[in-house]
């Protein structure tokens, strides 16, 4: 089934990465979707991500001291 883009913004950045390419657009498309396919494939799943985020944080030392508001309201932009 053929695909139709009817949006301008996509067909101008399929038609940037076929003339960069040398390629078609048609292998242009291909070629982006096969990289994205391959990228998303070799991520670590997000909850692999997570657990070591956690692992990360755990690691710190817990210091037992109450948070300092002011001091954070201060970096928020709040005081």
């Amino acid at each position: 089934m053929p695909l139709n883009i009817r949006d301008n913004q996509t067909t101008e950045l399929v038609r940037r990465l076929a003339a960069r390419r040398g390629h078609g657009l048609t292998e242009a498309v291909r070629t982006a979707v096969e990289n994205e396919l391959r990228r998303m494939d070799s991520a670590p799943a997000r909850s692999a991500r997570l657990m070591a985020l956690r692992a990360q944080v755990l690691q710190r030392p817990v210091t037992g001291l109450p948070a300092d508001k002011a001091f954070f309201d201060d970096l928020s932009g709040e005081s």
